[in-house]
Order: structure tokens, then C-alpha cells, then sequence
């Protein structure tokens, strides 16, 4: 099978092959081809033959160039790399015997980009490139059939070395033996070959996709010790030569540790729990008859509440008693687990499943919200809409007084929202709660005239940069958060100047502001970053949240020297200007500041982390990649939330976790790409993040695309599929357990254009090959028709079109997909998710309309259900409202969008009714902490921590904490 890789050399760690080739070569006598591509002058590498850029092919010799060509000599890092010839349109002939043969080209320059391609007898096997420094390889296996092989380069190709090696595939892999007992072993053979250094040993599981290396011997035979009985395994063998090539996998070998005259045990009796604490849980069953083991399974989930077989036992242990003690997990969530009997005739069935009980319930710290009552003037009649709290009862009930006098005839306690026939634009409403937290009835409220709020703004002044160039501002990206300990949430908007950047362009930006409002339109501060913070998507990400539990929001930012608080003071040097004359900004310190949210006041700065370091780290020397900054809040421990700070995707990845408490500001941990067993992670990210807790611990994970951070800083996995533009993670299919990711792809080398993996593991669940940038894509339930969300791509960026509509399991539903791929939402009275999107023409405005639609699933179209005319969406193509959250009302989302002018903010609210109970989505620790990251570079929707959508089940009470005492510190007033 062809293999082509790229791999960066920094060193030369091939053992050479006992080669002396001179005026001809002799392939029946020397068992590789070596050759060192230089000058006449040039050293030559030891072993190798040279190859000077004059050395034409003769029939003689065997060997040579198509023409005259040519050299470079860098004098580093070897003799094999420091020289290569360098030209356009030549080739390299080689006289060689029939047969199979691996080819390894290596082609680099100490000082200079290099981009080489190259065909291998008439096959193109396209560009290999690498950085000033580093040495690409191409390496794949080549059948010769006519004595010939020709290596074709193309423009500008440079060649520093080339290795070629007869490869003779394994085909004598033999089982010799296999013992069945508690310490089973499984004996292998084959017949040994003289040019084998050592050999690799391969196994798979019964249920395992692939092979994976498990051991190397320099003998031609191995025994295996670490089997299990009842188990079956498959083997494969590989020569590796003296170079570190390696030949295909030998003829593969089955070893079954099963005795077929032997009868399989009966499954245990009576499993039970004897023992539970908070770090371990004691099981016990009945001894079985025959047995030589007991095997123990565990699952996070009740199989019971998915379909049969959609949970999976994983083996955490083996015991000859019949007693076991797992000692591997925290017991704040219930486990599950079963015991299966081993002999040697097999493994039985599963015993009875039983559960663990949680041993201490872990909250989570969470804003103390008031009920955000709202009344909207509505054809005959006043819609009135509040929220049902997360520390709320399911028996909660509601009354409703218009103007003093109870408008409902009976209590509500089957919706969190009311349509009052007799209601008027002069009304005034409260509703009183019964048997609910908090308070026992909310604040009088009176009728919005529009279904939107408006929200005064105050618009910056425009400027000119230092190059002349005369810029305005706009209302940009917005968050929230309780900055004042009232209940209400209170605005924190993005000013953007028109002149701002994407870090790819070069150019002078305006200043960015941050201000913030409450919803009467009081400007409570402005935030001005200064001339050293640079406007565009991926520079400025803020965090609104309250990390110390106080009951106040405190918002965190990247500042640099010149930022000026809500006070007016300063921080770092006021003079400072550390523009260069591209406009960007890469050298001067980087600072990270938390902010009181009450005041604007700086509280603590201290130096930014992930630092810049050297550009070249993160994958270009001009600050394209060293600055792309993402940010999240994540509760680490499962309790109260944490900053993580994060710097680069492309390449280099590196988040920071902080803790912000007692007044101080601490770092917990960093997890960098560059560190040794991190190296997978990088190149992984995408424009954006999200928080969940993935794998059941209680504690968050930190979805950078295609890879996940676990709670500690360490790598939970990664699938190498690579930096995307979009992705969506919540509980997507309600048929399988656990949450899962949909993401779209970039890279068109990768197997997935777009698709669905299993959010604590990475496997792939379904996945379109499209060989294509896939820009953009969503994942929400808008068919009743199918289980779960359903998911759909954007056309890529070359114009080529995404697969189809999909459901959650990845069946395809329709070739015909909603032309709507950016924001999905909550809006219309049923539990299916609307379109939020915007009407755009790129070339006429770099703004659009806000929209949002509902899909018609009969007549594959949209229908519009709302355009809020005079509004305008943000972020050119990717019609982002300035927020979309649960902000007022019923746990239905709310919509906030500038106005045309950026004069106001107008906050959108639904009026239809619906006959559900769900709590507040801000108390959904995974919908919170959306909103939280919302803002952060490209905009995406923010998602809920279990299902909600057609048919879905009583959605889980979160276990959360609000109230005047906070872990034991007492709430400011």
C-alpha cells in the first residue's frame, strides 16, 4: 500500500547500509541504493554514493542525472543535508532489478523555504515542503517491472538525498503455541531475513479497528505474556532494516485464547455493592462454579435509558475473589457496573448490572438570577414570559397579577409563560411563585410597545491613523453578566472600528472599547484598550463571568501598554506605541487584566500567558499565527470557574488556565503543543472553542476543534482531522450516551470534510469525505421526523457543495440542505431549534439584515419567522447578532442586534407561547459558559449540555449553587 508522509528532519538518524558503489552498482550484491546529491566538491555522506549536478546518466554506470543541473552547499546540519542540486524539469534515472522497493526522498535547505515535487515513473506524487531548516521526506513503495526507475522533478526541485530499499514482505507468520490459564501466553514465529535489524510486533483486539505496535525483537520469533484469557487476538510482524525503513505488515495470524472442549462459566449472581466512599466503590458476587477469574466492567451510564446495546462496558479489572475494589474514580456521579466470568472455555455473559450511589453531590458555582419577567404588547393581548430557575422544583407553580389583580384562573405549572387577553399597553405585571427558590415574587414590570427592548448606546468618535486613513465605529460582538449583584444581567459591548483586520492583513486599526450597559440604556463604563491592542476577530477576547463568587461579574481581557480602565487609570507605559509600520503589533509586553464588572476598575494585570516568544514558533515570522488568541471559562474542578487563555491553532497551540480568587490572580496549569507527548495537538484548533464536561468526571474539558483538553491540562485526544472554521458540541444524538462534536474540516488530505465524533473519546461516528475547505457548518433539531439534531455543511470555499442534511446517526435525510449554516435558536413555541442567519450581499454592504427561519421540513424551504428591519448583523459573512442568549423571558432565547446606525442595541424576544417547563438555559453550566465563549474570534451558537429538541426527555435539574453564600464566602449586596 502506497504511503506518502511529511516529516520534519532535524538530525540524521539512519544507520547506513554496507553500500560502496563507485563506477556501477550491483544491486544482486548490496541489499540498498544510497545517494548524496551535491557538487563534485561537496562531502559525501558515509555509505552513500555521490551524485554531483554534472553526473549525467550513462548505461554503464546505471545511475545518473537527465541533464546538467544546479547545487547549493549550506555547510549544516550533515553531510547527507548540508548540499542538495536545485532546478527545474530534470530527472534521476537508476537502472535497478524487477521487484518491490521502498523509496525514501529527502529534500530540504538550511536557510530557505523549499517546495519540491516530484513524479516516481510517471506518477505525481505532488509538492513536498518544508521551512529554512527543516527537511521534508517523501516516502512510499515503488514496484519496478522494467529494470527502471525514474524520479521526475519539477520546478525549482531540490534533492539533498534518496535511499532505496528491497523490501520483502513477511510471509511466514505462524501461531506456535498458546497457553490457556490466568497467565495465558501466545507463542509466534517466522522465518528470519538477513537484512532485518529487528522486527515489530503488531496485535489487534477482537473489537479494535486497526493494528497497533506493541513490541520489537530481534529474533525471529516472540512471545506474547500480556494476553487475556478468553480473548482473541490477531498478529502481524514487520522487518524493519538497518535505515529504520519497515516493511508492509507480514500475513496476518489469529490466536484465540479460548479452549473450544472446554465449556463457558455461568455469568456471576447477586452483584451488589458492599462499599462506597468518595474515591472508591467495593463490589461483591457469588462464586461461581469452574472459574478461573472474575473480569469487571464498568459504564457511566445507565444502559436502561438508551437503546439495547448503546451503552458499553469498559474492563477495568480481573480478580480471582469474588470481591473488587475500583479505586480509579470520584464518585459525584453514579457508575454502573458488571462482572463476567472467565475459564478457559471463554468469558460468560454479564452478571446483573448494578449502580454505585454518589457519595457527595458537587455543585457548581452559579449567578444568582432574578425571574427576568418581560411583557410585550401583542395582537390582542400582552404576551408575559419569566424564567423557571435552576434551583427550582419540578413542582413549581407561577401566578400572574396584572396591575395588582391575579390574570390567571388557576396556577401555571405546566409553562413558564402567559397570554393575558385582557392585557393593555398600560399594564403592569408580577408574577408570585409558589413553592419556588428565591424570592416569592418579582419585580413589577410594564409592557415593551415592540418585541425588542432598545438599548441608548454611546458611539465613539471616529479617528484617522497614523498613515492617514479616517475610520468609524460599530456595535460588534456583545456578552453578559451580572456586574452589580442585582440579578440582571447587564450588557458588555464590543466597539469595532471600520478599518479593522483580520491578522493576515497588514494595516493601522483604531482603538478597541469595551463598554458596558445596563438594559435601561445606563452606560455604567468604558473600557479603551489603546493603540497596542489591535482591532479584528482574533485579537481582543473577552470573558464576562464571575470567577471569585461573589455574586459580581468580573470581565477578563488581553491589555496592552496604554489601556485605560473604567476609572480612567492606565496601565503599563501611556507613551509606549509599539506599532510597526505593517500596522501590526509584535514586539512590547502582552498583559492579562482582570476587571471589576461594577466599575470598569482594574483589579490585578499581570503578564500575558501563552507569552509571543519568538513568531516563527507558531508558524510564520509576521504574526498571523503567533496571534490568534481564543479564551473560555471551564470549571476545572468541577465547582467554580476558571479563566483559560489560549494562543495559536494553525500550528502551535498553548492554553493557560487561571484562577481568579481572594483577590488574586494564579495560574494552574499550561498545556503547549511543543511539549514532548503533546506533538498531535498541534495544528488542531479552530477558530473558536467550547467547554463541556466530555468524559463524566463533573470536571470541564476545553474543545479546541479537533482535539480536547482535559481538566488538568493534559491531552484527552486528538484526531489529527485538523483546524475548522465551526463546530457544535451538546448532547446531539439522545440515542447513544454521552455528548458529541460535530465539526467541518479544512485540510482536503484528511479523511472528513465534515462529521460526528464521540466527545470524550474522538471516535468517529460519521464522517463526509468531501476533498474540499468546508466552511461552515450546524448542528440543530429542525425535523421531528428523526432522533437528535440534525447537521449540514455550507458549500466549501472552491464552490463545491456539502453532501446532504443529516441525522444525528448520519443518515442521509436530504441532497437538499437549509441555505442558512450560521446560528441556530430557540425561538417559536416548539422544542425544535430555528435558523438565525441575516440577508447579505457582500457587495453592496459589508453588513447584513438580521433574520431568523424556520425549516420546513415537507417542502425542504425556509419560512421566515422574524426580520428585524433596521437592524444589522456583524462580522461580514457570518451575520453574527451582537449576542444570542436566554436572557429574558422563558427559557427561550433572546436576540441582540445593533441597530443600523449603531445608536442602540435592540434586544429581540419571542411572543409566541409554548407549553413547556424548562429551566432557565443560563443555569445549564454547558449553555452558560456558550455564552461566555460566544465572542470569542468566529461567533458560534451556543448550545445546551443535554438534549433539547422534538421529543426529548425531562431535561436533567442542574446541580448548581446560587444564593448569598458561595463556598463559604459571604455574596456582596
Amino acid at each position: 500500500m502506497k504511503k506518502i508522509s511529511i516529516v520534519l528532519i532535524t538530525a540524521l538518524v539512519v544507520s547506513l547500509l554496507p553500500t560502496n558503489l563507485t563506477n556501477s552498482i550491483q544491486a544482486e550484491t548490496n541489499d540498498g541504493y544510497l545517494f548524496d546529491f551535491g557538487s563534485a566538491d561537496s562531502p559525501v555522506a558515509d555509505g552513500y554514493t555521490q551524485v554531483s549536478n554534472t553526473l549525467l546518466y550513462d548505461e554503464e554506470r546505471g545511475y545518473g542525472l537527465s541533464k546538467a543541473v544546479n547545487n547549493r552547499d549550506r555547510g549544516n546540519p550533515d553531510d547527507l543535508r548540508r548540499d542538495f542540486i536545485i532546478d527545474s524539469d530534470y530527472s534521476f534515472e537508476l537502472d535497478i532489478p524487477n521487484g518491490e522497493y521502498f523509496v525514501r526522498i529527502i529534500a530540504g535547505d538550511d536557510i530557505a523555504f523549499n517546495r519540491s515535487s516530484f513524479a516516481i515513473n510517471g506518477e505525481d506524487y505532488g509538492n513536498i515542503t518544508s521551512s529554512g531548516g527543516e527537511y521534508a521526506e517523501l516516502t512510499t513503495d515503488v514496484t519496478i517491472t522494467d529494470e527502471k526507475l525514474t524520479i521526475d522533478i519539477g520546478e525549482n526541485g531540490r534533492i539533498n538525498g534518496l535511499e532505496i530499499v528491497s523490501m520483502t514482505q513477511i510471509d511466514s507468520l505462524a501461531v506456535d503455541s498458546i497457553s490457556y490459564s490466568a497467565d495465558s501466553e501466545v507463542t509466534l514465529s517466522w522465518q528470519s531475513d538477513p537484512n532485518a535489524s529487528h522486527y515489530n510486533i503488531y496485535r489487534k483486539g477482537e473489537n479494535d479497528e486497526g493494528f497497533e505496535r506493541m513490541d520489537e525483537t530481534t529474533e525471529a520469533n516472540y512471545t506474547d505474556t500480556t494476553v487475556e484469557l478468553g480473548y482473541s487476538y490477531t498478529y502481524a510482524v514487520t522487518l524493519v532494516h538497518s535505515s529504520g525503513i519497515e516493511s508492509e505488515k507480514s500475513n496476518e495470524v489469529l490466536a484465540s485464547i479460548i479452549n473450544e472442549d472446554v465449556e463457558k462459566p455461568q455469568p456471576p449472581s447477586d452483584l451488589t455493592v458492599s462499599n462506597a466512599e468518595l474515591d472508591n466503590i467495593t463490589l461483591n458476587w457469588n462464586v461461581v462454579d469452574n472459574a478461573s477469574l472474575y473480569y469487571v466492567y464498568r459504564a457511566n451510564f445507565n444502559p436502561e435509558d438508551y437503546p439495547e446495546g448503546a451503552v458499553e462496558f469498559e474492563k477495568i479489572g480481573t480478580t480471582s475473589d469474588t470481591s473488587f475494589t475500583d479505586d480509579s474514580i470520584l464518585t459525584y456521579n453514579a457508575y454502573y457496573y458488571q462482572v463476567r466470568t472467565v475459564n478457559e472455555g471463554g468469558i460468560s455473559d454479564p452478571s446483573n448490572t448494578t449502580e454505585s450511589p454518589v457519595t457527595e453531590v458537587q455543585k457548581r458555582q452559579m449567578e444568582q438570577l432574578d425571574r427576568a419577567l418581560v411583557a410585550v404588547e401583542s395582537d390582542d393581548g400582552v404576551y408575559v414570559g419569566w424564567k423557571m430557575l435552576g434551583t427550582d422544583p419540578k413542582d413549581v407553580k407561577f401566578n400572574v397579577f396584572r396591575d395588582g389583580e391575579k390574570a390567571n384562573e388557576k396556577p401555571i405549572e405546566n409553562s413558564t409563560n402567559f397570554f393575558d387577553e385582557d392585557g393593555t399597553a398600560d399594564s403592569t405585571y408580577q408574577v408570585k411563585i409558589i413553592k419556588g427558590s428565591g424570592d416569592k415574587v418579582t419585580k413589577e414590570v410594564s409592557v415593551w410597545s415592540e418585541n425588542y427592548l432598545s438599548i441608548a448606546l454611546d458611539k465613539p468618535e471616529g479617528g484617522t491613523t497614523p498613515d492617514g486613513v479616517d475610520y468609524t465605529y460599530s456595535a460588534n460582538d456583545a456578552s453578559v453578566g451580572d456586574l452589580d449583584g442585582d440579578g440582571e444581567y447587564e450588557i458588555i459591548l464590543k466597539w469595532d472600528p471600520s478599518n479593522s483586520k483580520d491578522n493576515s492583513h497588514s494595516g493601522y486599526t483604531g482603538n478597541v472599547y469595551l463598554d458596558a450597559y445596563k438594559l435601561d440604556g445606563t452606560k455604567m463604563w468604558r473600557l479603551d484598550l489603546g493603540r497596542n491592542i489591535r482591532a479584528g476577530a482574533h485579537y481582543t477576547q473577552f470573558l464576562v463571568y464571575d470567577f471569585d463568587g461573589n455574586g459580581k461579574s468580573e470581565v477578563v481581557l488581553k491589555t496592552g501598554d496604554g489601556t485605560v480602565d473604567g476609572e480612567g487609570n492606565v496601565i503599563g507605559n501611556p507613551e509606549a506605541d509599539w506599532r510597526n509600520g505593517s500596522g501590526f503589533i509584535l514586539d512590547g509586553p502582552e498583559y492579562l487584566t482582570v476587571f471589576e464588572g461594577e466599575t470598569g476598575k482594574e483589579l490585578t494585570t499581570t503578564d500575558y500567558s501563552p507569552a509571543r516568544g519568538n513568531l516563527n514558533d507558531w508558524g510564520d515570522n509576521y504574526g498571523n499565527r503567533a496571534d490568534r488568541f481564543l479564551a473560555g471559562v471551564a470549571y476545572l474542578d468541577g465547582e467554580r470557574p476558571s479563566i483559560v487563555m489560549a494562543r495559536g491553532y494553525y500550528t502551535r497551540a498553548v492554553l493557560v488556565a487561571y484562577n481568579w480568587r481572594d483577590g488574586e490572580l494564579t495560574q494552574e496549569w499550561v498545556f503547549d503543543s511543543d511539549e514532548e507527548g503533546n506533538e498531535d495537538y498541534a495544528g488542531q484548533g479552530n477558530h473558536s472553542l467550547s467547554v463541556a464536561d466530555v468524559d463524566q468526571d463533573g470536571k470541564d474539558e476545553i474543545i479546541y476543534g479537533a482535539a480536547v483538553i482535559d481538566d488538568d491540562g493534559t491531552g484527552l485526544h486528538t484526531t489529527g482531522w485538523g483546524h475548522g472554521d465551526a463546530q457544535h458540541v451538546s448532547d446531539l444524538n439522545p440515542n447513544r450516551p454521552g455528548l458529541e462534536i460535530f465539526q467541518v474540516h479544512e485540510d482536503r488530505s484528511i479523511p472528513i470534510g465534515y462529521g460526528i465524533r464521540d466527545a470524550a473519546t474522538g471516535e468517529k461516528l460519521f464522517g463526509i469525505d468531501l476533498n474540499a475547505d468546508v466552511g461552515r457548518g450546524l448542528a440543530a433539531d429542525i425535523d421531528p421526523r428523526y432522533d437528535g439534531a440534525e447537521f449540514w455543511a455550507s458549500g466549501a470555499w472552491d464552490g463545491s457543495t456539502g453532501n446532504g442534511l443529516h441525522a444525528a446517526d448520519g443518515e442521509l435525510i436530504s441532497q437538499n440542505t437549509p441555505r442558512s449554516v450560521n446560528h441556530a435558536i430557540w425561538w417559536d413555541g416548539d422544542l425544535g431549534r430555528e435558523l438565525l442567519d441575516h440577508t447579505f450581499d457582500s457587495n453592496s454592504d459589508p453588513h447584513g439584515v438580521g433574520r431568523i427561519d424556520k425549516w420546513d421540513y415537507e417542502k425542504e424551504e425556509l419560512v421566515n419567522l422574524l426580520t428585524p428591519e433596521g437592524t444589522r448583523t456583524s462580522n461580514w459573512t457570518k451575520g453574527n447578532p451582537s449576542l444570542q442568549a436566554d436572557l429574558v423571558g422563558d427559557w427561550r432565547e433572546e436576540v441582540i442586534w445593533p441597530s443600523a446606525d449603531s445608536e442602540e442595541l435592540r434586544l429581540y424576544t419571542t411572543t409566541d407561547l409554548t407549553e413547556e417547563k424548562i429551566h432557565t438555559l443560563m443555569h445549564d453550566p454547558v449553555y452558560r459558559l456558550s455564552i461566555a465563549w460566544q465572542n470569542v474570534a468566529y461567533n458560534q451558537p451556543p448550545h445546551t449540555g443535554f438534549f433539547l429538541g422534538y421529543d426529548m426527555e425531562e431535561p436533567p435539574r442542574p446541580v448548581i449553587e446560587t444564593g448569598d453564600e458561595l463556598f463559604g464566602q459571604e455574596k456582596n449586596k
